[in-house]
């Protein structure tokens, strides 16, 4: 299993959303709203916005778990319908997951998500 934490533009959401339904087996997704800086700080970016002597800029992420098959599908819809060619577009994230625990069964492993 796999997790995938995207961070994207946040005008991206809801096209990201629609191409990840596309794909059959999807078991679901959270969408957080963040802010964050990368390399340039935020500086002088059009879309930061200052909170006491720092500057963020507003990002949404995205974290899906998914089964060790769909997570390379699952990377290049994200990768396609985030990317603008300009700096800001994000990061992908790919964690391995060792368990899962559905609280409400207690079922474990990939029966789990």
């Amino acid at each position: 299993m796999k997790e995938i934490k995207a961070i994207v533009r946040p005008f991206k959401v809801d096209d990201i959303i629609t191409a990840l339904h596309k794909i059959e087996g999807l078991p679901g997704l959270t969408i957080s709203e963040i802010k964050g800086f990368g390399k340039s700080k935020a500086k002088n970016s059009e879309d930061s916005i200052r909170e006491g002597l720092h500057d963020f800029v507003e990002k949404a992420k995205l974290e899906l778990v998914v089964n060790d098959e769909l997570a390379e599908e699952v990377v290049n819809t994200i990768q396609k319908i985030a990317h603008t060619g300009n700096p800001g577009d994000g990061k992908i994230f790919v964690i391995e997951i060792n368990d899962v625990v559905k609280i409400r069964t207690n079922e474990r492993g990939t029966d789990a998500i």
